[in-house]
C-alpha cells in the first residue's frame, strides 16, 4: 500500500471483530482525489491480507462465493492509497486511485448513481 493510515492508539495494527462481521467484513470504497463513494463491497481475512499485501483491493464476491480483485477482467483496478477501520471494529474505508475511470460494473464511475426520488 503506497500510504497507510496510523491510528497513534493502536499504532496501525487492525483488530477486526471478524465473528461481529460473520467472516465478511463491508468495504466502503472512496476515491481518493474526489472523494466520491464508488462502491460497496465486501473482504474476507484472504482478501483483505491480498489488498494489504499487493496494495490493489481485492473482494469476496458473494455471488460467485470466491476472491476476485477488482478490474482482473476489465482493466479498472483499485490502486489503495489509504485503508481506515471504523471504531467498531466492523467496516473498513479504502481510498483508491480507480483506474481506468470506472468502478461499476455497468460503466459508470460510481455504482451510486440512481437517486431515489424524493429521498
Amino acid at each position: 500500500m503506497h500510504k497507510a493510515h496510523k491510528d497513534r492508539r493502536n499504532r496501525g495494527k487492525m483488530k477486526i471483530d471478524w465473528e461481529k462481521t460473520g467472516g465478511l467484513l463491508p468495504v466502503v470504497v472512496q476515491d481518493v482525489a474526489s472523494s466520491e463513494v464508488l462502491m460497496l463491497a465486501y473482504m474476507d481475512e484472504e482478501a483483505l491480507n491480498l489488498s494489504l499485501e499487493t496494495g490493489f483491493a481485492h473482494y469476496f464476491s458473494r455471488t460467485k462465493n470466491r476472491i476476485w480483485k477488482k478490474g482482473e477482467q476489465s482493466g479498472n483496478v483499485q490502486k489503495i492509497e489509504d485503508a481506515y477501520l471504523d471504531c467498531d471494529n466492523d467496516t473498513l474505508l479504502i481510498k483508491v486511485e480507480q483506474k481506468g475511470g470506472t468502478a461499476c460494473h455497468t460503466g459508470a464511475k460510481s455504482c451510486f448513481f440512481r437517486k431515489i426520488a424524493d429521498a
